[in-house]
């Protein structure tokens, strides 16, 4: 009897024995990424040639900013990002000045038009996550990185209120992704990082701001918690209520073992984004193998750390397909 994607993804989140580990990549999909019609069909395609147990939808991150004013460009980065070009937060006055958006704003509204498309033509049975980037993520480009962090530390009040903002206007997102049929939220947390923020500092700036943003999806089944960067801190897992977390785990502490410690759910990761680039296929089926050893194949999706790079090979991707099997 076969075995659905759902009901496999589903098993391993409860520690249950399977046919074998859940596996899923994703990558984002430059100038495809430019609109909802594109990105779906991109998305569709990348899902349809490789069969993958979630399909983890990945616009660009400027896909909740722009508008508010942000402009961005697609300059051939390998990991399929845009660089940014115009910000609207220039001085700390702006924070203050910022609107709280509906999901009518039209990149907004775009996006939840590319969830639908994406959910009416999937196979029911595939479980899909829509990418959600923490306020302080959000922040970020808005403003600069270097930028954010001299702000929260020079003007901390104005940067509260503009989070508030950006916090208030995920949450409507958040809500109204839910009705197009998703399984779960990617959740893209990249300031938890001992050389960004403190742990206070990440305490205070993200954690009220993250649970405003995350409450909607507190009942869906497959939310995904992503701790981007090196030196993260893992303990932050604790404060919410992810089934799945995912990191660099082969780039940065802890390792898929030692995070199965300290985590009771699911753990995502095992594959080094250079090995899915510069190693041949034997080394990413050696990476997999040893993913599974780590884990004994239990409460393991199989996956990188962060998104695959653009320039991977259709030949290694397809390797780290067949390596549960």
């Amino acid at each position: 009897m076969m075995i659905t994607h759902r009901e496999r993804l589903q098993a391993c989140l409860n520690g249950e024995n399977t046919d074998r580990p859940p596996v899923a990549l994703w990558r984002h999909f430059p100038v495809d990424d430019q609109g909802s019609e594109t990105l779906a069909a991109a998305t569709l395609n990348f899902q349809k040639t490789y069969d993958f147990d979630l399909v983890k939808i990945t616009p660009a991150s400027s896909f909740c900013l722009r508008d508010w004013g942000t402009e961005d460009v697609w300059e051939g980065s390998t990991e399929g990002t845009r660089h940014y070009t115009k910000r609207p937060i220039q001085k700390p006055q702006d924070w203050e000045a910022l609107p709280a958006l509906d999901v009518s704003a039209p990149h907004l509204a775009a996006q939840l038009a590319c969830l639908r498309k994406i959910r009416a033509e999937l196979d029911p049975e595939t479980p899909m996550l829509q990418t959600i980037f923490s306020p302080l993520a959000q922040a970020k480009n808005l403003v600069g990185g270097e930028n954010l962090i001299v702000h929260i530390r020079k003007y901390p009040g104005a940067v509260m209120k503009g989070l508030e903002t950006i916090a208030l206007t995920t949450h409507r997102f958040v809500e109204a992704a839910l009705e197009t049929g998703i399984d779960g939220i990617f959740y893209a947390v990249q300031q938890a990082q001992a050389g960004l923020l403190t742990l206070d500092e990440y305490r205070s700036f993200g954690f009220p701001f993250d649970r405003q943003c995350l409450e909607p999806a507190n009942d869906l089944w497959c939310n995904m918690l992503h701790l981007h960067g090196s030196d993260v801190y893992f303990e932050t897992i604790s404060e919410f209520k992810f089934q799945i977390v995912n990191w660099h785990d082969r780039d940065t502490e802890p390792s898929l073992a030692e995070a199965q410690q300290r985590f009771s759910g699911t753990v995502c990761g095992g594959l080094g984004r250079d090995t899915l680039v510069y190693r041949e296929q034997a080394q990413v089926q050696e990476e997999a193998q040893d993913a599974i050893s780590q884990t004994n194949g239990q409460r393991l999706i199989l996956s990188t750390g962060c998104v695959v790079p653009v320039i991977a090979s259709h030949g290694n991707i397809m390797a780290a397909r067949k390596s549960v099997e």
